[in-house]
């Protein structure tokens, strides 16, 4: 096989372009269900009721791309860089995130329901905890944020200290642990703070406040990313025999989610509570190990509109929900009905274009400035080895 740079290149190029087709595919299924608590056609119901899962499918995307990123690292130097990961999530995440909470916080008209919850959960990422939908629904879809924000925090910490204790081969043991300790929580807190109140006209938010947002319940799908980069960083063989079978891998994935689709018809059940994540986030582990594989027919799908919608996946899904309720609510005025195909239309237009001007005001001079601080962070960490090395 050729290692020609230009075709490293491609092959990247390829894999970044497989996973882009996920990120758009994610975002438009998160979308479409978050557009259900607005008026919008009845037959968007049906195919929109399991768009909660692309939530789950960024989650799985996000352990895959940020445990590669540090696995690399560690099979490189045998370290872990602390200081540029925080620095390169911070930039990344942080600037768009404070613009859409200052529109939330300051201009009432752009929030889609009453009441947010205080705002020093939203600064502290934990407004996953506690999280009452009923009174406090405004900019409720920043709780996946804050799972994603937790695990960006705790993920790399815990593997500077696996790698200082020299845990070594043990620590894949902590991944199926993790993952069982994942429906032994799901189980008991059902069994003791949910079940009880079933026959509450409440029982939906204790549902979603106790079990669907704390970070302990939604590792499920951060796990089977971690595992996919796990096994191709450090099992060779294992990455080669998924290449080999991607073209397989990706219907099983799909047949996995299939039948979550019917397990989760009532979300609210116990067996929906305990096994509906697992089973989500192990059908679209199989589809990200399937789509980063050369073999894969995803792999070889090039498409700038997915690309696109890839790139603005993050600012879209921090500003969806503000968007379409200011689009309604102006359209509306225009004459044009709430609930028609045509406004779902043009709701989707402006989403699409608020998250490009986010791109372009916020992001990218964001991303610039990192680039700058990471530069400047690199020759300190390299003067100060210098230094070591002449002492």
């Amino acid at each position: 096989m050729s290692t020609h740079p230009r075709n490293a290149v491609h092959a990247l190029q390829h894999k970044l372009a497989s996973l882009d087709h996920l990120r758009a595919f994610a975002i438009f299924f998160v979308f479409y269900y978050h557009y259900r608590i607005f008026p919008h056609p009845e037959w968007l119901d049906t195919p929109a009721r399991f768009g909660w899962t692309g939530v789950d499918l960024f989650f799985v995307l996000s352990g895959y791309l940020i445990a590669g990123q540090l696995f690399r690292e560690v099979a490189d130097t045998g370290t872990v860089k602390l200081k540029p990961f925080y620095i390169k999530r911070f930039f990344r995440i942080i600037p768009p995130y404070l613009l859409v909470l200052a529109l939330y916080v300051l201009l009432p008209v752009f929030r889609e329901k009453e009441m947010l919850p205080p705002l020093w959960k939203f600064l502290t990422f934990t407004q996953n905890f506690g999280l009452n939908l009923k009174t406090h629904g405004t900019f409720s879809h920043a709780w996946s944020l804050c799972v994603e924000e937790q695990f960006y925090i705790v993920f790399p910490c815990l593997l500077a200290l696996l790698l200082y204790v020299k845990a070594g081969r043990r620590a894949f043991w902590l991944i199926p642990l993790l993952f069982a300790g994942g429906f032994y929580c799901r189980w008991w807190i059902y069994t003791q703070q949910v079940a009880p109140l079933s026959d509450s006209p409440n029982f939906w938010v204790v549902w979603y406040r106790a079990i669907y947002y704390p970070v302990y319940n939604r590792l499920d799908g951060l796990l089977a990313g971690v595992s996919i980069a796990a096994l191709f960083q450090f099992r060779p063989l294992a990455k080669e025999w998924a290449n080999r079978y991607a073209n397989l891998l990706f219907p099983a994935g799909l047949a996995l989610l299939a039948a979550a689709w019917f397990i989760t018809e009532d979300s609210l059940s116990p067996v929906a509570t305990v096994y509906g994540f697992p089973l989500v986030s192990v059908g679209y582990g199989l589809i990200v190990a399937a789509a980063v594989c050369p073999r894969c027919w995803l792999y070889r799908i090039n498409s700038r509109v997915t690309t696109l919608i890839a790139t603005l996946s993050y600012a879209i899904y921090l500003s969806h929900k503000g968007v379409i309720h200011v689009t309604q609510e102006l359209a509306g005025t225009l004459g044009l009905a709430k609930n028609s195909g045509w406004m779902m239309l043009l709701c989707t237009i402006t989403c699409i274009l608020a998250a490009w001007l986010i791109r372009i005001l916020i992001e990218k001079p964001a991303l610039k400035m990192r680039d700058r601080v990471l530069g400047r962070a690199t020759v300190a960490y390299n003067a100060q080895g210098l230094e070591k090395k002449v002492a």
